[in-house]
């Protein structure tokens, strides 16, 4: 059968852009080995509950933001996304919180917004009040003016010379900070910062950034870092709805989605162009355009590409890159444990690790509850709460001579983590009980993401911007999406990565 494009994976970035190609009028296929959309944001349910398996933290959902402009060419509703306030609640091993993204105001609050979270930072860190603000105030213009540079031109890391030249101009105020800041960490702007702000801005660009402040680009942090002042949001049904909205649309365009299709290799024509995607059914899909793959770079070029036709700087590239995994704890909690929490989702960092390099699988967790206005996620008077903690992927892999030698693993770490989890947050006491966990062994099943790896790549000055993986392969007519694929982290860079992807190959009308 012959397509103009074939998609292979059904994650956000692969639905989000054949729902996009499907839109503009294009004749597009996906082939998903699973019998649902979704990806590492798929809905585990079990005993009445719908947990997600992410944060729950979503963001580029306000007017004129990257799904805003993705639905406006859509033929469906989006999910509902209602504003957090605040966004989350950090709290730090002293037992201090800090609010983020406190704001209550609506769309217009942006200046109360910056004024409570400054009064927060004043209040939690007296210590450094001064260069506490200072670098947040430096960081709002600079993730600002990324902001508006990536709405003008989405494809921002494979500009150009002459779209690059158009774009300074049009930022000729702020763009030779920008391009003088490419070089920096995050690290580099805290100077002045005492230990306890250096560890809250760790925590949070771990979570967001996949790497601590010490690697982690400065113009990545930046952005990483405004994303509450611009408002974080929660979806009805969490990421699941958005890939439900999107299967709908595709379909609706008359696009088509194949689940339980399991795609096994590219097929190439004579002149070494991709031709189409052989199934492992023993069918073969062709492409006359081109083919997008939402599996990570690793499983693109590992599994889709092949060793031989990879170049070699790029097979040494992809063996340097890791992602983390995650090892998450899937409770049902009483309303009433939920609503002793200052807020629906807590960062915690319950070890300072003062003078040690940041270990975040033994310094951080993120606890989110679904809203108390999506009942539908749990039975009557209870909430599904997702508790994920960093872990190594690879351990997960290494040394199990069989089934019980994993889950003796998933035993010790569930122990560690229940641990971890009462004594961050004792107000839940009795209120909670562990329904099931989730290991990379978990995800790699579900995925087969190499290694159950979720998440991407972390943002250091090695894999971020101008040196990301792009949506452009060494093979013309071959994308990639998702997000291991440039802007980076997030179901909103996940879209972004899917919307340029869809413009190379057919740009809207």
């Amino acid at each position: 059968m012959t397509h103009e494009v074939v998609v292979v994976g059904a994650g956000i970035g692969g639905l989000t852009a054949a729902a996009l190609l499907a839109a503009r009028g294009v004749d597009v296929c996906v082939v998903e080995k699973e019998s649902e959309g979704g990806g590492c944001a798929t809905t585990f349910e079990q005993f009445g509950y719908r947990f997600e398996t992410t944060a729950g933290l979503y963001a580029g959902w306000g007017a004129g933001e990257i799904h805003a402009r993705v639905f406006s060419e859509l033929p469906v509703a989006p999910p509902e996304a209602r504003r957090l306030t605040p966004a989350y609640v950090v709290r730090l091993p002293d037992a201090t919180e800090v609010r983020v993204g406190a704001g209550e105001a609506g769309d217009a609050g942006d200046k109360i917004n910056v004024d409570e979270f400054e009064t927060e930072l004043s209040r939690a860190f007296p210590e450094c009040a001064e260069a506490a603000v200072n670098f947040y105030r430096e960081l709002a213009p600079v993730a600002d003016t990324l902001q508006r540079s990536a709405r003008r031109a989405p494809e921002l890391a494979t500009l150009g010379k002459f779209a690059r030249m158009k774009l300074l101009a049009a930022e000729a105020r702020h763009a030779p900070r920008v391009l003088a800041l490419q070089t920096h960490t995050a690290a580099a702007h805290l100077a002045g910062t005492s230990t306890r702000f250096r560890r809250f801005v760790d925590a949070q660009l771990q979570l967001y950034a996949g790497c601590a402040s010490d690697e982690c680009s400065y113009l990545y942090a930046a952005v990483a870092l405004d994303l509450p002042r611009r408002d974080l949001y929660a979806l009805r049904g969490g990421a699941s709805a958005l890939a439900r909205a999107l299967t709908d649309s595709i379909k609706q365009s008359g696009g088509r989605i194949r689940f339980d299709t399991t795609a096994l290799r590219l097929a190439f024509d004579a002149d070494g162009r991709v031709a189409g995607v052989d199934l492992l059914s023993g069918e073969a899909l062709r492409a006359t355009r081109a083919v997008v793959s939402n599996l990570t770079v690793w499983d693109t070029y590992g599994k889709l590409v092949g060793h031989a036709r990879t170049p070699a700087p790029l097979r040494e590239r992809l063996k340097a890159a890791r992602g983390w995994g995650a090892y998450l704890l899937y409770l049902g909690a009483d309303d009433a444990a939920v609503a002793r929490l200052p807020a629906e989702h807590l960062l915690a960092l319950d070890s300072w690790q003062e003078g040690e390099p940041y270990d975040a699988p033994r310094a951080q967790f993120m606890f989110s509850a679904s809203p108390v206005w999506d009942a539908a996620r749990a039975p009557a008077s209870k909430r599904a709460v997702t508790v994920s903690y960093y872990t190594d992927a690879a351990d997960w892999f290494a040394y199990h001579t069989d089934e019980s030698e994993h889950e003796a693993e998933d035993q010790r770490m569930l122990e560690a983590c229940w641990t971890r989890l009462h004594a961050a947050l004792p107000e839940l006491g009795a209120g909670a009980e562990v329904i099931e966990t989730a290991t990379p062994r978990t995800f790699y099943e579900q995925t087969r993401r190499k290694l159950g790896m979720t998440g991407g790549i972390p943002q250091t000055l090695a894999n971020s911007g101008a040196n990301a993986f792009t949506h452009r392969t060494p093979f013309p007519n071959l994308y990639t999406v998702g997000d291991t694929t440039f802007p980076g982290h997030g179901l909103a860079a996940v879209t972004h990565s899917a919307l340029i992807a869809a413009n190379e190959i057919a740009p809207r009308k």
